[in-house]
Formats: structure tokens, C-alpha cells, sequence
């Protein structure tokens, strides 16, 4: 009996020695192709990424130069603009400058020029005051306006000249006019009706309306004076041709002292 338990149980250890064999026995390796074929996969995947990336950048950078030289050729237009701007602004400087020193020499020769037009109208009244009295109210009322626009300070000193040469103008035309007009004349501290002729701005003679009386304006005296009455014809004829009722003709006035 013994031995029978002992062959049972040597059966029972030889059949689990098998079993821890197989326990004990490692997995089985992957085959080298396949191990291989992973790699080249796995490499082939890197480098095709990679070369994404590459065309990525090199995309990026076309287009970062693209924009590079669009923006030097936007900094050079503008560079050429802001150098114009410049030259156009000193050119403006220039025109500036060269109008403040023509409103600097204006405002100067303003001043000149209105001392000038007032010693030019203060001789003129003085000669208008010398000069025979004919047109007394008319010349007075002219000079009366010129002074008001002489003390005018808004008015230009052009406007203020035009007006001084335009009563100029007409003092001189009086020297190449003959007109006969009725006044009232003092003569030897009596007033006389008379009919004074007037020839240029030379001389003047009056007759009274009988024609009995002829005389002159004697500049000396400042006064009308008599004279002979050996010169009634001759101022009488003078009258009719100034009055246009006798032809034009040549007569010798007794002209006498025609200056201080």
C-alpha cells in the first residue's frame, strides 16, 4: 500500500512540472519585420510633418517679405511725400516771411505816405487860397472834403490820393477854361453887382452891368480895383467872345500884375 501511495504520488508531481514550466517559460518576441516596419512608419510620419512645418515657414516667409517690401515701398512714398510736404512748407515759410516784410514796409510807407498827402494837401490849400477867388463856395466845399478823407484811418492811402489828384486835376483844368458868371463883388469897400470874366486862372476882370465901370482882381492888394475907362471896350468884347456871342478873336487885356 505504501508503495501505491508513493506511485501516486510521484504520478501527481510529474504532472505538475509541465504546468510550472509553462508558467515559467517568457512571452514570444515580435518578429523583425514587423519591428521594422513601425520604424520606417514612424520615420516616414516624422518627416512628413517636418516637411509641413518646412513648407509652413517657407510660405510664412514669402509672404512676411511680400509684406516687407510692400512696406519699404510704402516708407519710401512716404518718405518722398514728407520730403515734398517739406519743400512745399518752406517754400510757404519763404512766401511768409516775404509777406510780413511787405506788411512791415506797408505799414512804414503808410505812414510816409500819409505825411506826404497831408503836406501835398496843405500846399494845395495854400495855393487855392493864393489864387484868384472864383468858385469860392465850390473850391472851399472840394478842399472840405478832401480834409475829411485825409483824417479817414480806415480809409487806404491809394483811395485818399485818388481823391487828392481828382480836386488837383480839376484845379488845373480852371487854367484852360474862360466863363463870364454875375457876382457881387467889393469894390473900394462897396458892394458892386458885376459881371466878372474870368480867363483861365490868369486874371480876372469885372464890368458893371451899365458897362460904365471895368476892372481887374489886382493879386497884389488882394482886391478888386477900377480901371480906366479907355479899357471898357476891350473887356466888353472879351465878355461877349467868352459868353460865345462874338466870334473868336485876338484882344489885348490889360493883364497888369499877375503875381505878389
Amino acid at each position: 500500500m505504501l508503495r501505491s501511495l508513493a506511485c501516486t504520488g510521484a504520478m501527481a508531481l510529474l504532472l505538475a512540472l509541465p504546468t510550472t514550466a509553462a508558467a515559467q517559460q517568457p512571452a514570444p518576441r515580435t518578429s523583425a519585420p514587423d519591428s521594422l516596419a513601425s520604424t520606417v512608419n514612424d520615420a516616414v510620419d516624422t518627416a512628413r510633418k517636418t516637411q509641413e512645418g518646412l513648407d509652413g515657414w517657407a510660405q510664412e516667409r514669402k509672404d512676411l517679405e511680400r509684406r516687407y517690401r510692400a512696406a519699404q515701398a510704402n516708407v519710401a512714398y512716404l518718405n518722398e511725400l514728407v520730403s515734398r510736404e517739406d519743400e512745399k512748407a518752406a517754400a510757404l515759410q519763404a512766401f511768409i516771411g516775404e509777406y510780413e516784410r511787405r506788411l512791415v514796409e506797408s505799414t512804414r510807407l503808410q505812414a510816409v505816405i500819409q505825411d506826404t498827402l497831408n503836406a501835398v494837401l496843405g500846399r494845395f490849400e495854400t495855393a487855392v487860397a493864393a489864387d484868384l477867388p472864383f468858385l469860392a463856395a465850390e473850391r472851399q466845399s472840394r478842399l472840405e472834403g478832401l480834409r475829411l478823407s485825409m483824417a479817414q484811418p480806415d480809409q487806404p492811402p491809394a483811395e485818399k490820393l485818388r481823391h487828392l489828384l481828382e480836386a488837383m486835376l480839376i484845379e488845373a483844368q480852371y487854367g484852360e477854361s474862360v466863363e463870364v458868371e454875375a457876382q457881387t463883388i467889393m469894390v473900394e469897400g462897396r458892394e458892386t453887382h458885376a459881371d466878372i470874366l474870368r480867363i483861365g486862372r490868369l486874371a480876372m476882370f469885372w464890368r458893371s452891368p451899365d458897362g460904365k465901370r471895368v476892372g481887374t482882381w489886382d493879386p497884389v492888394t488882394d482886391a478888386w480895383v477900377d480901371l480906366p475907362g479907355k479899357h471898357n471896350r476891350v473887356i466888353t468884347r472879351a465878355m461877349e467872345m467868352a459868353s460865345r456871342t462874338r466870334p473868336i478873336d485876338l484882344v489885348s487885356l490889360p493883364l497888369g500884375r499877375i503875381s505878389r
